[in-house]
């Protein structure tokens, strides 16, 4: 069994931070990619920032300069530093981590729950 468990999400008000956590657990016998998208309401789930086992790190377009994505492979955790926020960033967050629970498996995708980032006056 793997679990994600997302944190950090919340109301902010345009042009301030937040900072979202997602840790792993369970049968992780090797992380590869972990990512976080965002799904706005009526829209697609989109990838927000993707980093690799190495930390190599890639973000769409509308985010690059304000978002960083980073992980701590000892705490199984990848994080998502947000910084001048827009409304139109307001969507639902989701962590998302390609996994081998254990040697000899192909590597599967797992999701998190979601958390709600909300920016609004």
């Amino acid at each position: 069994q793997v679990q994600l468990v997302e944190s950090g999400g919340g109301l902010v008000q345009p042009g301030g931070s937040l900072r979202l956590s997602c840790a792993a657990s369970g049968s992780t016998f090797t992380i590869n990619r972990m990512g976080w998208y965002r799904q706005a309401p009526g829209k697609q789930r989109e990838l927000v920032a993707i980093i690799s086992s190495g930390g190599s790190a890639e973000y769409i377009d509308s985010v690059k300069g304000r978002f960083a994505i980073s992980r701590d492979n000892a705490k199984k955790s990848v994080y998502l530093q947000m910084n001048s926020l827009k409304p139109e960033d307001t969507a639902v967050y989701y962590c998302s981590a390609e996994i081998q629970t254990r040697p000899f498996v192909l590597p599967s995708n797992y999701w998190g729950q979601g958390t709600q980032v909300t920016v609004s006056s």
